[in-house]
């Protein structure tokens, strides 16, 4: 696995393992098959984690620091905090906060430093120069070594690169996902800031790994996702079956179509697939040796984006 840098010579595997749905919101979990999961993307060069706090309450922190025990050093953890251990609010920026959640998140990874601490979601009750200016102080301490933002618009992002350098921004971008294009991806090279794009493979629909959301578990938020019910859902099937159509015609998977088209946008991009399963890795992580046509490359972009919003509710996205 090739690596690429984030801004301020953060170097990380070019693609990274999203360890979200280990612990939550896709349904059934299986600890001991995540955690060989972390193991073989190791193995493969995947070094790049990407936790939460919020991701089962802790739970996914705690998963990810069981993984690494023994290999700490050999990995590079990404978590994030956002206020869901907060008595006052569920998305908290305050000083006062992140003191608290950046010790509750090295006790559950079990390690005395994040490698990239991210804002989960902007706290528009708080100055993001407060929230930054905190952060600062943890790398201060040693405690966090690189600062990131998440879902942060272009205004946000330059207000908090005043205070202390970003890193990276970890935002939602696929072929079907790309209102960043326009501004917020000109912001992050302007100021040498490295983009982290979660869900490339649209949430698996662009995987084909379902078709429907009847075929999901009943706890798995994606069953009432605006893209995937009603009119939305006839649309976007639509994009991902001519994704279909050009993995079939290179003999790959449509999910290393999505993986390949992400990684072709530049080096400064690097896609954190998730998956809790071996199998799905070790297809993911093959995506990296693809080489897209730029023809291919042309028809990918003409798609479009999907129809419906990301999420039932946006408004915690800073836009």
């Amino acid at each position: 696995m090739r690596t690429r840098t984030l801004g301020q010579g953060l170097t990380v595997s070019e693609q990274g393992l999203g360890c979200m749905g280990m612990s939550a919101f896709y349904g059934e979990t299986d600890e001991q098959e995540s955690i060989a999961t972390i193991h073989r993307a190791l193995e493969l060069g995947i070094t790049f984690l990407d936790t939460a706090e919020i991701y089962g309450r802790g739970a996914n922190e705690e998963l990810v620091g069981k993984a690494i025990k023994g290999k700490r050093d050999e990995y590079v953890v990404a978590t994030k905090f956002i206020g869901v251990f907060s008595e006052s609010r569920r998305i908290n920026g305050t000083p006062d906060y992140i003191r608290q959640a950046i010790e509750g998140s090295l006790r559950r990874l079990a390690t005395d430093h994040v490698d990239l601490y991210y804002q989960h979601r902007v706290d528009t009750q708080t100055p993001i120069e407060e929230t930054v200016g905190a952060m600062a102080e943890l790398v201060e301490q040693g405690k966090v070594r690189h600062v990131g933002l998440s879902e942060a618009s272009a205004e946000t992002i330059r207000r908090a690169h005043g205070v202390h350098p970003i890193t990276a921004l970890q935002s939602e971008y696929s072929l079907w996902t790309r209102g960043l294009e326009e501004e917020i991806l000109p912001t992050l090279r302007e100021l040498g800031i490295g983009l982290v794009a979660y869900s490339p493979l649209g949430r698996g629909f662009l995987a084909g790994r379902f078709v429907s959301p009847d075929e999901l578990d009943d706890d798995d938020f994606r069953r009432t996702g605006p893209r995937f019910t009603g009119d939305n859902l006839e649309r976007n099937m639509h994009l991902a079956d001519r994704v279909k159509e050009i993995a079939a015609a290179k003999g790959i998977t449509p999910a290393q179509v999505a993986i390949a088209w992400v990684l072709s946008r530049g080096d400064d991009v690097i896609p954190i697939p998730g998956t809790k399963r071996r199998t799905y890795l070790e297809q993911n992580a093959a995506a990296s040796g693809v080489e897209l046509e730029p023809s291919e490359i042309d028809e990918l972009n003409a798609l479009g984006e999907a129809a419906g919003d990301r999420y039932a509710d946006m408004s915690t996205v800073d836009r």
